[in-house]
């Protein structure tokens, strides 16, 4: 049957008449009274029955969904009693969907549906209506509501909220064990046909698994399915409704089914008997190899443990369990000895550690496996008779003496002889020695146990044939004491006696220390080496002693200092004594004893002034002549007066000078003497106008003869002077005693020498320091002048 079919069905029976035939009749206005109108219907027994009129008139109305037609779909008709025909009411639709999915003829009354209608997006609409007068568009009924139902057909297959589900369930389940739910929903109406009743089936999976038709419950069906041989499984199941007829829409989803594992398999080890080997010389704790057990469960199903349950290797070796790895690794427990036993036997069980009781009938979940160990020979090294030796030794005793003596062997069958050193690292005094045959120590230098103590010393022992191979043992040496240190002062002791002490005053206690370490503990005692007539020391017998004074009155102008002798002795044998002297000083002291002074220099200052205050004077007195030499020595190094007043000054490189030689008269600036007679020069004698800071020394030139004309001295100055770099350029107008005719020299100034600016340079005067700066501006801007012209 089509879906067509089922259509065209459904519309006869809703057009058929039916006994429980209902019309929804709606309260008038108080003003309009209900009329009746003709009409008849029969009833169950065929009789008829007559009907009182009423204003509105129409069935409940019913619409299919998902209607395919090109028309719009009929929905019904109203009518009011009102209505004459003659076209004078007007019928006006409101509510859900009124005038858009709904429409009315506003003379005929006929409710249309617009597009087609699907149930499950709303299964009714609400709407009201109401007729009124065209004319005076007053209304002739009270608006009245009324509901159009959809009436549901099966367009909507079912669905599942997952396309793939994951489940798991153990493996070896019994038959029907529970493994997962799945569920489909089917958006047709439950409550109309069966249309929305859902059979489930299975379509893939089988005979693994079976589904419950009506729960979708899916059930193990195959007993002790084995997770081992399979893990995986894939189940389709299909939902379909109209309970699973013919016609009906189904749905269908995977699930993806995984069996869990359970103990349910033994370990097993892949051989009975496995052979390992080891050196004799691997220490203990070594790994000699590993055993396993495999299991096919996994997880904490597949964990095992190991055990050495026999065999005659039980005290040398163990077995360690790899959670990891899942492994036994064997150690070594005990030191190997390949000369004492060469071969051992092990019995290994592994069992699981978390056995399932229900599969107890698959057999124990243990088993054993046979190891058999080998221990290889190795070329050991030396073995000593001990872990570590102690010696003890006076430190009296004679070089050479032997304090002991170490022992090594080689454990080895060949037995090769042994040889003995000492490690210097740990001796670098070379205090000790030992012998290299037989393991004897001695001293090679006198013992102190006042310097050490202890000497922790490491002797090395090798074999003759294999000296790579070696041994270490550590050897502590202990110095025992012996009382060869005579006890002295604890302290140096400052003491001082009062002018005015009285006869058996306590002036000092005195103590002693001994670097001796007796058995009994430290004894001194202490006495004068002479009878003293001043003072006395009285032993407290606790290693303690008090100097007291034998008189009264003490005077720092007659004796400022007392030496007194004090021998101090031990009580160990033999008798260590020394004797110590304590300086005594004679001070003035107050009325309380209280120290003020004990140089007897002191006296002869004035009362009034104190030590203190003698030195800030002393100290003011230096700081004034202090400020009065740096006073005077900056006043002498005033600068003076500058030639060139002002910068303007300056005209052409031509300097003024505000003196004036006085001729003859004039002795200030030159000596005429030295110009009459130039063999009385003085020695490096400088100019008297003005004292430069020469920076050059000046170049001596031998002085002329006696014969020589001034003029040829004058020139050959003038000469020297011009070309002399380290001659300052200063110049000054004077008048001599000589004048010659027609003088080649004409003036003797540099203005107007022969020898021209160009010709010299004048950079050095930068040099010179601040005091040239502006002459080095005057030569040097000059000299950039004439470059620029």
């Amino acid at each position: 049957m089509t879906i067509q079919q089922v259509l065209l069905l459904l519309l006869l029976w809703m057009w058929l008449p039916h006994p429980c035939h209902t019309e929804m009749l709606f309260r008038r206005t108080p003003d309009l009274r209900p009329k009746s109108f003709g009409g008849r219907a029969l009833g169950n027994d065929g009789k008829a029955i007559h009907r009182q009129k009423r204003g509105w008139m129409w069935n409940q109305f019913f619409l299919l969904e998902e209607y395919t037609g090109s028309d719009y779909q009929y929905v019904g008709k109203l009518h009011s009693d009102q209505d004459k025909g003659d076209g004078s009411l007007k019928y006006i639709l409101s509510g859900d969907g009124a005038g858009t999915l709904f429409i009315i003829d506003e003379k005929t009354g006929d409710i249309h549906a617009t597009r087609r209608i699907d149930r499950e997006e709303k299964a009714f609409y609400t709407l009201r209506a109401q007729a009124i007068n065209r004319r005076t568009l007053r209304p002739v009924e009270p608006e009245s509501e009324f509901v159009i139902k959809i009436h549901d057909i099966n367009d909507n297959e079912p669905t599942f909220p997952e396309e793939v589900y994951t489940a798991s369930v153990p493996e070896m389940s019994v038959v029907g064990t529970s493994v997962v739910q799945v569920t489909a929903t089917d958006a047709d109406d439950p409550s109309y046909g069966n249309s929305a009743r859902i059979i489930y089936s299975i379509l893939q999976g089988q005979p693994y698994f079976s589904v419950e038709p009506e729960t979708g419950i899916i059930r193990t069906a195959l007993p002790n399915m084995n997770r081992e041989n399979r893990e995986q499984y894939q189940v389709v199941i299909q939902a379909k409704d109209m309970g699973g007829q013919m016609g009906g829409l189904s749905g269908t989803t995977t699930v993806n089914i995984t069996l869990t594992d359970v103990n349910d398999n033994p370990p097993r080890f892949p051989q009975s008997t496995i052979h390992l080997r080891i050196p004799e010389s691997s220490p203990v704790g070594t790994a000699i190899g590993s055993v396993k057990a495999t299991d096919a469960d996994t997880g904490k199903n597949a964990e095992v443990e190991y055990r050495i349950i026999d065999g005659d290797g039980t005290d040398m070796f163990d077995i360690v369990t790899q959670k990891d790895t899942q492994e036994g690794i064997i150690t070594v427990r005990k030191p190997l000895d390949y000369e004492t036993r060469r071969l051992y036997t092990l019995k290994v069980e592994a069992e699981n550690t978390h056995v399932d009781p229900r599969f107890y009938y698959l057999g124990p979940f243990k088993d054993t496996i046979i190891v058999k160990i080998s221990v290889e020979d190795v070329d050991e090294p030396p073995v000593f008779s001990r872990s570590s030796y102690l010696f003890e030794v006076h430190e009296d005793i004679e070089l050479g003496t032997i304090i002991g003596t170490v022992m090594a062997r080689d454990p080895d069958s060949a037995s090769s002889p042994i040889r003995f050193s000492l490690d210097r690292h740990t001796d670098l005094d070379r205090i000790f020695n030992i012998h290299s045959g037989n393991g004897s120590i001695y001293t090679s230098k006198p013992l102190d146990r006042e310097i050490s103590q202890w000497h922790n010393l490491s002797v090395i022992a090798a074999e003759i044939n294999n000296p790579k191979d070696t041994t270490r043992v550590p050897v502590y040496v202990r110095i025992l004491d012996v009382n060869d240190n005579a006890p002295q002062f604890a302290v140096f002791y400052d003491t001082f006696v009062c002018e005015n002490a009285r006869a058996g005053q306590l002036i000092q206690t005195i103590s002693a220390i001994d670097k001796d370490d007796p058995l009994g503990g430290q004894k001194f005692f202490f006495s004068l080496a002479a009878v003293n007539p001043n003072f006395t020391v009285q032993d407290n017998e606790d290693n303690t002693a008090r100097i007291l004074t034998r008189r009264n009155g003490f005077s720092r102008h007659e004796i400022s200092t007392y030496l007194l002798p004090v021998v101090i002795s031990d009580n160990d044998y033999p008798i260590q004594s020394s004797t110590g002297t304590l300086t005594i000083r004679v001070c003035a002291c107050d009325s309380r004893g209280n120290m003020q002074s004990c140089s007897a220099e002191a006296l002869l200052l004035p009362a009034g002034l104190s030590t203190g205050a003698l030195v800030a004077i002393l100290l003011c007195i230096i700081i004034l002549l202090v400020i009065v030499v740096l006073f005077a020595a900056l006043k002498r190094q005033r600068k003076k007066e500058p030639l060139i007043l002002s910068k303007e000054d300056i005209r052409d490189n031509i300097v003024s000078y505000n003196d004036e030689g006085g001729g003859e008269e004039d002795t200030q600036a030159f000596d005429i003497g030295t110009l009459r007679n130039p063999a009385a020069i003085e020695d490096k004698k400088l100019r008297r106008d003005i004292i430069p800071e020469t920076l050059f020394v000046p170049r001596r030139t031998p002085s002329a003869p006696d014969n020589t004309d001034v003029r040829d001295f004058i020139n050959q100055r003038l000469k020297e002077h011009d070309t002399d770099p380290s001659a300052p350029p200063y110049d000054s107008l004077a008048t001599y005693a000589y004048e010659g005719n027609d003088s080649i020299a004409e003036s003797l100034s540099s203005l107007e020498s022969g020898t021209t600016e160009g010709d010299q340079n004048y950079d050095y005067l930068r040099e010179w320091g601040p005091r040239f700066n502006k002459l080095a501006e005057m030569y040097g801007g000059g000299e950039s002048d004439k470059d620029t012209s």
